[in-house]
């Protein structure tokens, strides 16, 4: 089949936007060009160009095609216009039914043809996020002026331009040129196809390939580290932005000046990252080391030692910026700061970050108690209140500070550092730096103290409760307040330290105190679920089982919820519970049908209506396994829910031998009544540990 290759030259693109752009590009061209792309397209992205190659079909062959216009009644001027819109005349149109059909025969195409007719318009609607105009009077956009069409079938020019009417498109026309390096082979040059496009490129100064291009940044920067005995501090956000920002990378090193290195490592990590996307490095003992490592775009003819000398001059620059802020910071204590809050709105129907400290202070000493891990010897609620007080209150405190207000990246970081200058416990400055935990889904929560395990979930929970309160809940158009992000981080936080003693319901009851205000803690905690359903899909875990037991019982107790759910999944692998499964199915798949004819079939099962063997034996199991799980109460126990499930499978056999022997629709109506009453009782009881009709498979 014959290769098409399409390259988009530009001025410097963001990097965020290359491979999105790429991936818009093979969307629409795979659209436009649907009858001719059986393939997938190989996809090119870069700071100063898009492309993509794939093989075509060589034509379109001829089709009939039937469009149905206005109804027969409709007023000329509705016909007049589906014939201009479909370029035909009257006697085009045959009535079919109450419409005018307009049939017309296609002529086959060539490739060349179809994309030459298809291209213009699509470059016209390319829906970059932003696009920018340029010199000229056309109203054509890109995301950066666009310089070059490069559009080849099987080594031939697909002819075709931008021109629109009396809008010239910028002069743009397909062609067979494309350009090199900037500064190392500037000037355009002629390619025949996809493969002789990347070797040419190479050969002047460009890696095409973005995963080549990331690989080679990979390898540069760890092999200068090693050369030093170091390592590279692992940044996949860097590395990736670092790949759309040079053609040929070239990996050196420089040194920080001595005089930063006192500097805490995440000021001196952030202000490279930042401003001047530089990889921080490690020593052989995992401490900060004095250099960093970077990426030119340019193999320059000293081996860099100027480009080096260049940016630790810069580097200088930025780290002295960074330490007049950090001595600055460090004048005022972090508690003078708390006033300061006052100036800083958190949200205007919620108050300020003030209002906002004294709920964190007070919500996390209450929620104290409910941090302690199950293996646990000491109770925290003795040995941190007073320092889970003291960090909620001090939490957001850094936010006044000047470093934060320059890199807000370092909320928290900063808040540990001036806490500890302070003489504050270093468990206050430790939850102080750790309240943000986990900042995404993705994130492993590290290790917390007490006082830190209460502040972060007190963040989350008074920031779940306030905007669920003001009706500023998540969309499926968006999540501005990031409530999913702190629904995930109270799940991450229980599920990593075991917090069997935390109750949702009672935390957002506290909450709703704080703010003062009616919050819908049910919707909260059935958003918490859901949240949690999602995550368990994610793993590869039973998010059907969970959605069953959290039906039986809205329970808002996350760990508890999750040890039902393990403890069905597991008798549900086991033969037992499988078999037991669908019995239940098969009993409230009859009662379903049967419900339909003459309604719910509720009611007490009468002994004496038993004519078989099979159904009283089941009976007597059913009133036994109620007895021992004691189906009256509230269970709370999952030592209780163990031993349950196990007996769960007892009621396997009697099922099975019912099944078996016994004719649930009898033709003695009083029989029939009495069965499904007693294929009803086994249906509630079941359904009262897991909703088991949501259980998928």
């Amino acid at each position: 089949m014959p290769a098409f290759f399409l390259e988009l030259f530009s001025e410097e693109i963001p990097a965020r936007l290359q491979q999105r752009g790429a991936e818009t590009l093979a969307r629409l061209i795979a659209e436009a060009l649907a009858p001719l792309m059986p393939g997938v397209p190989t996809l090119f992205w870069g700071p100063r160009r898009i492309a993509l190659a794939v093989e075509v079909r060589g034509e379109v062959a001829a089709r009939e095609s039937a469009e149905r216009g206005p109804r027969l009644s409709a007023p000329e001027a509705a016909l007049g216009g589906f014939l201009r819109k479909h370029g035909a005349v009257r006697e085009d149109l045959v009535a079919e039914g109450d419409y005018w059909v307009l049939r017309r025969t296609i002529p086959g195409q060539s490739a060349a043809e179809v994309i030459a007719g298809a291209m213009p318009g699509l470059l016209w609607r390319f829906p970059w996020p932003k696009s920018m105009r340029w010199g000229g009077k056309s109203g054509f956009t890109w995301v950066r002026p666009l310089r070059r069409i490069l559009a080849l079938l099987d080594g031939e020019v697909v002819r075709f331009d931008l021109r629109q009417g009396e809008d010239d498109g910028h002069g743009l026309v397909s062609g067979n040129e494309t350009e090199g390096h900037r500064f190392m082979a500037p000037g355009a040059f002629a390619v025949h196809g996809a493969e002789a496009w990347q070797n040419t490129l190479r050969e002047r100064f460009v890696i095409a390939d973005p995963a080549e291009r990331r690989r080679l940044i990979e390898d540069g920067i760890a092999r200068v580290a090693q050369a030093k005995g170091l390592s590279v501090v692992p940044d996949e956000g860097l590395l990736e932005e670092v790949t759309g920002l040079v053609e040929w990378p070239v990996a050196l090193l420089g040194t920080i000046d001595a005089a930063f290195m006192d500097l805490p490592p995440e000021v001196r990590q952030v202000s490279m990252r930042v401003n001047q996307r530089y990889f921080a490095l490690r020593d052989a003992d995992g401490a900060p080391a004095p250099h960093f490592a970077f990426i030119a775009n340019i193999a320059a003819e000293d081996e860099g030692a100027a480009i080096i000398a260049g940016n630790e001059r810069v580097l200088r620059a930025r780290l002295s910026d960074a330490r007049h802020f950090y001595d600055l910071d460090r004048r005022v204590r972090l508690e003078s700061r708390v006033e300061g809050l006052k100036a800083v709105t958190f949200h205007a129907k919620l108050g300020t970050q003030y209002e906002r400290a004294q709920r964190l202070a007070r919500l996390a000493g209450l929620l104290l108690p409910m941090v302690k891990d199950s293996s646990a010897p000491e109770d925290p609620f003795n040995i941190d209140k007073g320092y889970a007080e003291r960090a909620g209150l001090l939490a957001k405190a850094d936010l006044t500070t000047g470093m934060v207000g320059e890199f807000p990246e370092l909320q928290g970081v900063m808040g540990y550092y001036y806490a500890r200058h302070d003489g504050e416990h270093n468990e206050i400055a430790l939850a102080i730096r750790d309240h943000y935990l986990p900042k995404s889904g993705s994130d492993p929560v590290p290790p917390m103290n007490y006082a830190a395990r209460a502040v972060a979930l007190a963040d989350k929970i008074d920031q779940l409760a306030g905007f669920f309160a003001i009706g500023e809940k998540p969309t499926g158009a968006g999540d501005p307040y990031a409530l999913r992000r702190a629904a995930l981080g109270i799940i991450q936080i229980i599920r990593k330290f075991a917090l069997e003693f935390f109750s949702l319901r009672e935390a957002l009851e506290q909450a709703a105190q704080g703010l003062g205000i009616a919050v819908p803690i049910d919707d909260i905690i059935t958003f918490v679920v859901e949240r949690l359903r999602v995550q368990l899909r994610s793993e590869g875990g039973r998010h059907d089982v969970l959605a069953a037991v959290f039906a039986a019982s809205a329970d808002d107790n996350i760990f508890r919820l999750l040890a039902r759910a393990f403890l069905i999944t597991r008798f549900l692998a086991s033969d037992n519970g499988a078999n037991l499964l669908v019995a239940y199915r098969r009993a409230a798949n009859i009662l379903r049908i049967e419900d339909r004819k003459d309604g719910p079939h509720t009611g007490q099962v009468k002994q004496s209506l038993f004519k078989t063997d099979e159904e009283p034996a089941l009976f007597r199991t059913l009133v036994d396994f109620e007895k021992r799980a004691g189906l009256g109460a509230s269970y709370q126990s999952e030592s209780w829910l163990g031993q349950i499930v196990h007996d769960l499978a007892l009621l396997r056999p009697p099922i099975d031998a019912f099944f078996e022997k016994v004719t649930v629709n009898d033709p003695d109506p009083a029989l029939r009544r009495n069965r499904l009453r007693l294929l009803s009782r086994i249906r509630d009881t079941m359904n009262r540990f897991a909703d088991f009709s949501l259980i998928e498979g």
